[in-house]
């Protein structure tokens, strides 16, 4: 069992902080309070803006939608979390909490340390092998050369019209790029969400994500933007480039918001947008 002194915060994700911790570090900062920092000061410091947060204030229990929305971030640690709450001056949270922190990361190395050496198995999307066999339209029908992409592609079918314009534009140019392109490139038959793993993880160097408001709405487009989120340190070498090229009526998507935008909406910019998304994902 790891020791209380041997536990590194820096190491472990938010999302190992179980529900008693959360509820309890709710009632400390939900209520309004004009003396201590409150879920407000706290949401500021985790870098969310002032209309992200008016949004959060219609919320039941906003802290708790706050820490939901952060902790898909890759700067989301245990120890990060700690630092803003001192910034914060809210000492008296870590301490009053600081037994049930310390449990809960001790739980997740315990979990961690417990997980079974990976090995080939049956699940219910078939054989789990090292890299999947025959999932792409121009795989190897060995397997010996998985076919790889510059991106995967995220995007909800009504945006599927634009898609259309991005192949026309970064394949079949002189930027030459390869796209993974769900609807084209993947054999049917397969399991969605296990091959959209698979594709973004190991077969794909970027992924562009083309929002909207029905990507908003789209269960495929968050899984597969979380999941990319959520490779870690792979994260930050995975590069996700959202792209935006319609105006939106609902707000941009806060989990993305510290990436750098590809805006095709700014008439003044719309001239460089296709060289500037070539460029970054030809980088290596």
């Amino acid at each position: 069992m790891a020791s209380k002194s041997s536990i590194d915060h820096e190491v472990i994700p938010v999302t190992a902080l179980n529900c008693n911790f959360r509820k309890k570090l709710g009632l400390y900062l939900n209520p309004q309070n004009t003396v201590a920092a409150d879920w407000r000061t706290v949401a500021e410091m985790m870098d969310f803006t002032y209309l992200e947060i008016k949004n959060f204030e219609k919320r039941d229990y906003p802290f708790e939608k706050v820490l939901t929305e952060w902790e898909t971030r890759p700067e989301a640690t245990v120890a990060n979390l700690l630092s803003i709450l001192e910034k914060a001056e809210r000492k008296d949270v870590i301490t009053d909490l600081k037994e049930i922190i310390d449990d809960d990361c001790r739980k997740y190395l315990e979990r961690q340390l417990r997980k079974p050496v990976q090995v080939p198995v049956v699940d219910s999307c078939g054989p789990r092998t090292q890299e999947r066999e025959g999932i792409t339209l121009f795989d190897d029908p060995q397997g010996l050369i998985p076919e790889t992409f510059d991106a995967f592609i995220c995007y909800c079918q009504n945006d599927f019209q634009f898609v259309h314009e991005m192949i026309k534009q970064l394949e079949q140019t002189e930027y030459n790029l390869k796209l993974c392109v769900f609807d084209r490139d993947v054999l049917p038959g397969t399991c969605v969400w296990t091959i959209a793993s698979e594709l973004i993880e190991k077969r794909c160097k970027r992924m562009v994500v083309v929002i909207s408001d029905d990507y908003l709405d789209s269960d495929a487009c968050d899984f597969q933007t979380k999941f990319a989120l959520s490779l870690c340190p792979g994260a930050r070498s995975k590069r996700l480039i959202p792209v935006v090229y319609k105006t939106m009526k609902k707000p941009f998507p806060s989990i993305l918001r510290f990436l750098t935008i590809c805006d095709y909406t700014r008439p003044c910019t719309q001239a460089w947008f296709w060289t500037r998304l070539a460029k970054a994902l030809a980088l290596p």
